[in-house]
């Protein structure tokens, strides 16, 4: 399959981690194969403290990206102008690659949900993320990138498919996208889509990220944890986007039930020995 011209792709920073404070340590002593990490936009947007020292510090040994989970770029209240300030105040200290969040909503008449809910696949949907795509970006002066979260639910009414909606997201927007492959494995799973007609319908030159995580077996469906190792079924998935979109920017999404740091370094290789024939191949 011919990989398509990476014309919109930012650099590529090869295989990294999420930041998680149980191994700040662990990471600034031995970081191994670590080449880059992903931090937890909210996490850091505060005035002072000892979470931007330690940001500092990674600051200086590691490419940094962000990733927020607060935007609500498809919620129906007035973008968070307080927040995208923040944001951008926080994006200045840090200089990332780039900055990420969730193509859902996370909140109503200023409640926040802490949860990343799907978005009805509609025309209408469509052009209010687009506009409000196109607002962020002019906030913070920059492509961002969205990423798919894993659903339970689908709305009766849509009129595209996710992956369709997503595409035509990035391409009337300008944005990028954080392709999640065990988010795709998930929604495949529970919505019975293949997973496969997914990654077909998702225009390579937008693909910027890729995410690897586990997820749990629900009585009926698959519950997306980021908690446990990654499963066969999503490193497949894996191989088959790396086929069509070739060098995307990997990590490991881990939240839960933390490993030591040695076991997610083992699943950064194995991304790196199933990625690598592939790579080679289409060089």
């Amino acid at each position: 399959m011919t990989i398509e011209t990476d014309i919109h792709r930012l650099p590529y920073l090869g295989y990294g981690l999420g930041l998680r404070v149980e191994h700040y340590e662990s990471l600034l002593e031995e970081p191994g194969n670590v080449e880059w990490l992903e931090i937890v936009s909210e996490n850091y947007m505060i005035p002072g403290g000892r979470p931007l020292v330690w940001l500092d510090k990674f600051r200086e040994r590691f490419p940094l990206v962000m990733h927020g989970v607060s935007m609500s770029i498809g919620g129906t209240d007035s973008l968070d102008e307080g927040y995208l300030a923040r944001l951008a105040a926080l994006a200045r200290r840090v200089e990332p690659a780039w900055i990420s969040d969730h193509l859902c909503w996370t909140g109503v008449q200023g409640i926040n949900l802490h949860d990343l809910m799907p978005l009805p696949y509609t025309e209408e949907a469509l052009a209010h993320v687009v506009d409000r795509v196109r607002r962020v970006q002019d906030v913070l002066g920059r492509r961002i990138l969205l990423e798919n979260v894993s659903s339970y639910i689908s709305f009766a009414d849509a009129q595209l498919t996710e992956w369709q909606f997503l595409a035509a997201v990035a391409e009337r927007a300008d944005c990028l996208i954080l392709l999640d492959i065990n988010n795709i494995h998930v929604s495949a799973h529970n919505h019975g889509f293949s997973p496969l007609d997914y990654l077909d319908g998702i225009p390579a030159s937008r693909v910027q990220q890729f995410h690897l995580a586990g997820h749990e077996h629900g009585e009926q469906l698959l519950i997306d944890t980021h908690d446990a190792p990654i499963v066969d079924d999503v490193w497949n998935l894996y191989v088959e986007a790396v086929r069509r979109y070739g060098a995307v920017s990997t990590m490991i999404e881990r939240d839960d039930h933390m490993p030591p740091l040695a076991d997610l370094l083992a699943e950064l290789d194995d991304a790196r020995s199933l990625a690598r024939p592939l790579l080679r191949a289409a060089a």
